[in-house]
């Protein structure tokens, strides 16, 4: 397997949302993500203000547009507070932009290079799904905090995180009959390859189903698992998420880490809200998937569930929807040697979403 162009790994995600500040504050209060850099009047820019969150390889940009009529203010009507930008890090950005337009991509911004003191910073992006872009970023030749118009945030802050790591992948939902085109799209134009994929009858309960394919470039440091629904005798997740979001978007964003117990527990100290496992799943847990080196009993304290593959086992867990809409939440994944998803756990973790469903009211 060969790409048809260099990816470093993820550059950035940046989220539209409606008052950056305030979610700078959310994001640094319950996640423990660091204030690393900012553009807004005081840099110069008049349009938007925005944000760089960071955590380990982690790097967040909040954006808020500073004007009703900028065409992220129209975005954050339309989906919420939401992912806008998928950003990679590439060796050559004008290069691998004329690679994907030449095999079919639609281009969203051209080859655009921005310029400080600090050297010259290369970008361009496409569309995707929605409203998502992808967006391509060369910083081999630039030295700054961020990028051009953004300042250092210098004030006292805790840099110490909670052990969040890096971005294990990036899961995203579309309407239904289009994950295949999706699939089709990141195969042909960035030669993603199909790591692996779920039916319908490998993902569903009583009342709701869905498929999902994951896609993934050739060193594996990239993973987008696409999801559409299936029909079922209730709304599935899926359905929810696309009917409230209003299109297709980025479901949710999982993030690693190499001790998920204390993670998850500082998370939780810090107000995180996770789905609500029952008692039951922890029930001859080491019969199913075989021994592993943590604590059951501190796993079903905090709800942790747990995989496993060919290659090792995994533990994860999942956020409550971060919005007041149900569409975005984070997942937290510690990984020994499984290069799965935890398929043996999507019945559980559909479960508790359904029972979140029906106390919203919309399954």
């Amino acid at each position: 397997m060969i790409d048809f162009f260099p990816i470093l790994g993820f550059d950035h995600l940046e989220f539209y949302v409606g008052n950056a500040k305030q979610s700078a504050s959310f994001y640094a209060t319950l996640f423990k993500f660091t204030n690393t850099a900012y553009r807004g009047f005081i840099t110069g820019n008049r349009k938007v203000s925005s944000y760089v969150m960071e955590q380990g390889d982690i790097r967040f940009v909040l954006t808020t547009a500073l004007s009703s009529e900028h065409p992220i203010a129209s975005q954050v009507f339309k989906h919420g507070d939401h992912v806008g930008v998928i950003a990679l890090a590439v060796p050559d950005a004008v290069h691998t932009y004329q690679h994907v337009i030449a095999r079919g991509a639609t281009g969203a911004i051209p080859p655009t290079i921005a310029e400080d003191d600090y050297g010259v910073l290369h970008y361009a992006a496409i569309h995707a799904f929605g409203d998502v872009l992808i967006k391509f970023v060369d910083r081999q030749n630039y030295r700054g905090i961020f990028a051009p118009e953004f300042q250092p945030q210098t004030g006292v802050q805790d840099k110490r995180g909670v052990g969040l790591q890096a971005i294990d992948h990036v899961v995203s939902n579309v309407e239904l009959g289009a994950m295949d085109r999706w699939v089709q799209f990141f195969a042909d134009t960035m030669g993603f390859q199909l790591l692996v994929q779920f039916d319908d009858q490998a993902i569903s309960t009583e009342y709701s189903a869905l498929m999902s394919k994951v896609m993934q470039n050739s060193s594996g440091q990239i993973k987008l698992p696409i999801n559409e629904p299936a029909i079922g005798k209730r709304k599935s997740q899926i359905q929810e998420y696309l009917d409230y979001h209003q299109g297709p978007g980025v479901q949710h964003i999982a993030f690693s880490t190499d001790d998920i117990v204390t993670t998850v527990s500082q998370l939780r100290d810090a107000g995180v809200e996770f789905l609500q496992v029952p008692p039951t799943y922890y029930e001859n847990l080491e019969a199913r998937v075989g021994k592993i080196d943590e604590s059951i009993h501190q796993l079903a304290e905090l709800g942790i569930l747990v995989d496993r593959d060919q290659e090792g086992y995994l533990l994860q867990i999942f956020t409550q929807p971060v919005e007041d809409r149900p569409t975005l939440f984070f997942e937290v994944i510690e990984r020994h040697g499984a290069q799965s998803f935890g398929e043996g756990n999507f019945k559980s973790l559909f479960e508790a979403i359904e029972r979140e469903q029906a106390l919203r009211g919309n399954l």
